[in-house]
């Protein structure tokens, strides 16, 4: 009795398992973003970059942090190597390289989906101007595809990996054959945030480029 009790234990062990090995992987990639794109308003984290071309010898790694408020506020800030920050208030995007002293701004309809920044925070970007398709997946990431509508986009090739309907790693191509890989490290959802981190004030004797007078 015992050894027919712990065979039917033992099958019954299996057929659960399959059942969860079955429903995470219907869990696609697109099923992954749209969840995420429906459930999450509020994010932030931490992440480390690489960025290869054809014209530099080794990849540029950098890390940061990031936060976004959907539709369109971010803030994205690089740490190490060199200290960039990046601003979105839902109207215009501020870019400050602190070594250089200086500020570009644009537009938010202009800057949508030049950044990975942008592309996470935007009022469903990715829908609007890319098509999506299922990705090949890996051992721990499903992915999404992304090619552009249009020809006019920053970046040719857009992957991104989820794990738990949470982007965990997203692979950029832009026109100029650059590629940027992206693993967020740390990613929490809805946090709360404070409104004071989507504004950007000029720094003292920093030089604008782009809309001088935005505000």
């Amino acid at each position: 009795m015992q050894k027919l009790l712990r065979s039917a234990a033992l099958r019954s062990l299996v057929i659960a398992q399959a059942f969860i090995g079955s429903t995470w992987a219907a869990a696609s990639g697109l099923d992954q973003l749209h969840s995420f794109l429906n459930d999450t308003k509020t994010a932030k984290g931490t992440f480390k970059q690489s960025v290869a071309s054809k014209t530099r010898p080794a990849p540029q790694n950098s890390t940061g942090t990031f936060a976004f408020l959907r539709p369109g506020k971010f803030r994205w800030t690089y740490d190490k190597p060199f200290e960039q920050l990046i601003v979105g208030n839902g109207t215009r995007v501020w870019v400050y390289d602190r070594d250089l002293n200086q500020v570009v701004v644009r537009k938010l309809d202009v800057a949508l989906g030049a950044t990975p920044a942008a592309l996470l925070a935007g009022d469903n970007a990715l829908e609007k101007n890319f098509d999506l398709t299922a990705g090949v997946s890996n051992d721990t990431l499903e992915f999404v595809e992304a090619t552009p509508k249009t020809s006019e986009s920053q970046f040719t090739r857009v992957r991104i990996g989820f794990r738990d309907n949470l982007p965990r790693r997203m692979e950029l191509t832009d026109a100029f054959g650059q590629s940027t890989t992206l693993d967020f490290v740390t990613i929490e959802r809805n946090p709360t945030l404070a409104a004071t981190l989507f504004r950007f004030d000029v720094p003292a004797g920093a030089d604008v480029v782009g809309e001088q007078a935005a505000k």
